[in-house]
């Protein structure tokens, strides 16, 4: 097996930009020359670059299952929020916390309540984005991961003996601190550590455990509300058996290699090289390690140089526009509909008027989870950028839709209608979020991951905030009763970030941390990443013409 370690030296010809095929000419540099370049930018090979993605996966099975299950995480993120933002319908929930009084006298949630509980999750999950990377800088991912599982744990025990408004908030605020610290570190965790050829894998896996929460949520609470009406406290026990495994698998998994080379661990991050690549015949820890550090020092070096090297540089030059970049993806989000679709999907479709707002969710959810199955597949095949562009803009499209809907005489093909269109929109938000996930953890460089990852997750929870107020007296039919014409809302906020995306998310697939520091430190046009060579294909393309000629010889 082929291997080859990088020592640093300079760049013998500086890489230049042109308007069209940005790269540096291979016939232009001596094979020497042409590891040296690499070198200069932190980057090397390891002798895996030309597998395949199934022949990746196969090849380190280890890694995969670790990857795999870290990602499971994210099952407890998408059905606490989708538990929780539903559960609002449960009669037996209104009943015990509903404030107000309906039309027909019975009880009824305020809009304030509503919208308070949604605002201060939203400000909870802010405040574990933006506080967690500094633990996770200091004390590594794995501490990061038992810190958001005891913050997720004390929630969960507040919602089961939460009987009031007032202690419901402090649910909501646990909850949110919680999956804010986990939304932000599984990406970045699963950026560093997974295998570069089938990271989008794995990314999306993390969509996918979401989609999988996301959907059993609205189905607990349809059965209850089948057999059992009025009991709401049941689905919330269920939410126990998810923190448990969610324990386990934290114990198992190993530290992050790259965060241990940032650090100088340089015996922890080969032991956890060892633990993540078991079983791969002729494996060699030292070299995946010594590339870990050539690239941490390239990163620090051009830091150093551009006078920017603490944490506030995500707002500055190159690091900024990369900030900017993986948060713009989920961004769109509360601005295409999300917090009307899904986190009160169950509530709008009941406000809209449809009879069983439970089973509807449960329809688009399951469609979503099939097509989350799906990006898997696609993510480092046909690549991530296309499915962030072309999902978000269905996005938009079907809030255009639905609002026709609601200018127009309803009848019982307008519900249908409505329906259809969810299920659409849900399908533009699979690709939006299994991406936008996915961008929150790979943008960055590796030197200021977790604080881009945090910034730019908590960004989209700050619009949440405003949002999660706003939507409920949206909807309501005892305040502003927009109806289905709420969507017409969310096509205006939604446009100029669905033109944005276009001009700015850019293909990641196959590239290592150290050529995505080349292709921005380039200034290479995001919509032109996926035609560049860079200075690791040039060097793979060298080790492969070595290679023949040995043959030929």
């Amino acid at each position: 097996m082929m291997t080859k370690t990088a020592t640093k030296t300079k760049a013998t010809l500086p890489a230049t930009t042109t308007e069209h095929t940005e790269e540096i000419e291979q016939n232009a540099l001596s094979p020497k020359d042409i590891v040296a370049d690499a070198a200069a930018k932190g980057q090397g090979t390891t002798g895996y670059e030309t597998l395949t993605v199934w022949e990746t996966v196969k090849a380190f099975k280890m890694n995969a299952l670790y990857c795999f299950l870290v990602t499971f995480s994210a099952a407890t993120d998408g059905y606490q929020i989708g538990m929780l933002g539903n559960i609002i319908a449960n009669p037996g929930f209104v009943k015990q916390f509903g404030t107000a009084t309906g039309a027909d006298g019975k009880p009824a949630l305020a809009s304030g309540d509503i919208g308070g509980w949604n605002a201060v999750g939203s400000v909870g999950q802010v405040v574990g984005m933006v506080t967690l990377p500094f633990l996770s800088d200091r004390f590594g991912r794995k501490f990061s991961m038992y810190w958001y599982w005891t913050i997720l744990a004390l929630g969960v025990m507040v919602e089961c003996v939460a009987r009031t408004p007032q202690v419901w908030y402090l649910t909501k605020i646990l909850g949110g601190i919680g999956v804010g610290c986990l939304q932000s570190t599984i990406p970045a965790y699963v950026s560093e550590v997974a295998p570069v050829r089938c990271r989008g894998v794995f990314l999306m896996f993390y969509s996918l455990w979401f989609s999988l929460g996301q959907f059993f949520a609205p189905v607990a609470l349809q059965v209850m509300s089948t057999y059992a009406p009025t009991n709401y406290l049941t689905p919330i026990y269920t939410q126990w058996s998810q923190i448990g495994l969610m324990l386990i698998i934290i114990f198992f998994v190993p530290e992050s290699p790259a965060w241990c080379a940032s650090k100088g661990h340089a015996e922890r991050g080969r032991n956890a090289l060892c633990q993540l690549y078991r079983g791969v015949k002729d494996y060699n820890p030292d070299i995946q390690y010594n590339l870990l550090v050539l690239n941490i020092e390239h990163e620090r070096n051009v830091a150093a140089e551009q006078k920017n090297e603490h944490w506030w540089a995500i707002f500055r030059k190159t690091d900024g526009l990369r900030t900017l970049i993986s948060l713009w993806t989920l961004m769109s989000q509360p601005f295409i509909g999300l917090g009307l679709f899904l986190s009160y999907g169950s509530y709008f479709f009941q406000q809209a008027g449809i009879d069983d707002p439970f089973r509807v969710t449960c329809i688009t959810s399951g469609i979503g989870l099939g097509i989350s199955v799906l990006t898997i597949y696609l993510a480092d095949v046909t690549g991530r950028r296309w499915m962030a562009c072309y999902g978000t803009t269905l996005c938009w499209l079907c809030n255009v839709a639905v609002g026709i809907l609601g200018v127009v005489h309803k009848t019982q093909t307008t519900n249908i209608l409505l329906v259809v269109f969810s299920v659409f929109w849900n399908v533009g938000l699979v690709g939006n979020g299994a991406t936008g996930w996915g961008f929150i953890g790979e943008i960055s460089s590796q030197r200021l991951r977790p604080y881009t990852a945090g910034f730019a997750a908590a960004s989209t929870c700050v619009i949440g905030i405003g949002m999660g107020i706003l939507i409920p007296y949206m909807i309501n039919t005892n305040d502003w009763n927009w109806g289905l014409k709420t969507c017409w809302f969310f096509a205006g906020t939604g446009l100029p970030f669905v033109i944005g995306i276009w001009f700015l998310i850019p293909e990641t697939t196959g590239r290592s941390a150290a050529e995505l520091d080349e292709l921005f430190e380039r200034k290479v046009k995001p919509w032109r990443f996926s035609k560049t060579t860079t200075a690791t294909q040039n060097l793979v393309a060298n080790e492969s013409r070595e290679d023949r000629a040995k043959v030929v010889e």
